[in-house]
Order: C-alpha cells, then sequence, then structure tokens
C-alpha cells in the first residue's frame, strides 16, 4: 500500500473508531433514558394505585396503559412538554413517547404532574401509538406540595376509550383554559 493509500487507511479506521465509540455513548444514553421514563411510570402507578385502589384491577383488564411525565409553565399562554411510555397488555411491549401541551386562557400555573392512561380497548391503544393522539379542553383545579407526596385527581373519561388520570407531583394550578395536547413516538428511544 502506498503512502496515500495507508492515510487513507488510517483516516477510515479512526474515523470508524469514532463513529462506533459515539454509538456505544448514544446506546448508552438511550438506555439511561429508557431506564428513567421506566421509573418514572412506575412512581406514577404507584401513587395512583396509593390514591385510588381500585384501579389497579381496571388496568390489569386493560388493553394497556401510558405514563406521561410533563413540566410547564404557564400565565395565559402557556405551554409544556414531557416524555411517557405505553405499555401493551398483549404483547408486553412499551413504546416510548412524548407529550407536549398548549394552553391560552385564564391558566397561571407551575406545574410538575404525572398522567396515567387507560386503553380500554387494542384498537385506541394502537392508534395511540401508531398515529399519536390529541386531546383537546381542559378545566379543573390542582395543587400539590413537595414533600407530601402526589395526589391523583378524578379520571377523566375520553370518548369511552381512554380514562387519563392527572397526578400532581408539585406545585399549584388554577385552570379554566382550553388546552391541547399531543402525543407521538420518540424516534430516538424506539
Amino acid at each position: 500500500m502506498n503512502r496515500g493509500g495507508t492515510r487513507i487507511a488510517v483516516l477510515v479506521a479512526a474515523v470508524s473508531a469514532g463513529l462506533l465509540g459515539q454509538g456505544a455513548a448514544n446506546a448508552a444514553d438511550v438506555a439511561k433514558q429508557k431506564a428513567e421514563v421506566r421509573s418514572m411510570c412506575d412512581e406514577a402507578l404507584a401513587t395512583l394505585y396509593k390514591a385510588k385502589p381500585g384501579v389497579k384491577e381496571v388496568i390489569a383488564k386493560s388493553a394497556g396503559y401510558g405514563c406521561f411525565s410533563s413540566f410547564g409553565i404557564s400565565f395565559l399562554v402557556g405551554g409544556a412538554g414531557g416524555k411517557g411510555l405505553v405499555h401493551n397488555a398483549a404483547t408486553k411491549k412499551d413504546t416510548y413517547m412524548n407529550m407536549g401541551q398548549a394552553s391560552v386562557g385564564l391558566d397561571v400555573s407551575i406545574k410538575d404532574y404525572r398522567e396515567v392512561l387507560v386503553f380500554k380497548d387494542r384498537k385506541t391503544l394502537e392508534t395511540f401509538v401508531d398515529k399519536g393522539w390529541e386531546l383537546t379542553g381542559s378545566g379543573g383545579a390542582s395543587a400539590g406540595v413537595e414533600g407530601k407526596g402526589g395526589t391523583a385527581e378524578k379520571g377523566v373519561n375520553v370518548s369511552d376509550k381512554i380514562d387519563i388520570y392527572p397526578i400532581t407531583k408539585t406545585g399549584l394550578s388554577a385552570v379554566g383554559a382550553a388546552a391541547g395536547r399531543k402525543y407521538w413516538k420518540d424516534a430516538d428511544l424506539n
């Protein structure tokens, strides 16, 4: 091999090693993020089961569940974002997802919360995961104090297909706003 060919071979080897190293680092980061989302989900479920023990049996008989974490700030106009997962009871597969929310109206809050979604049928769960989902409308009030544990608010029924249980982690909220939420697959974690 000539001198130019050797340099190219060394350069290709160095770049390949760098990319492989970065891939390993990204794989470790992805595994860490998945573990954090799974931990958040386990915590949300434990809080919900403590506040509403009957929901455990409902989830056990459901097509699956989703857990989402969100943090947002709002003063008349606001937004929030978060991550979560949807667990398919039939396949035992977790699909990692993102969630975004926007609101306009009488809404003054700093809110860090979790929500558990219970899917009543397989088709709704699959549509939620495969095509994403949008929810609109909001109303209610919630408050939580750090160190006092979470509170599970009353479940909200969405078209007899999904029940949503918001769980206040910390913060204070007085809501009368029109809010929209969108859920979609996380391309980096799946």
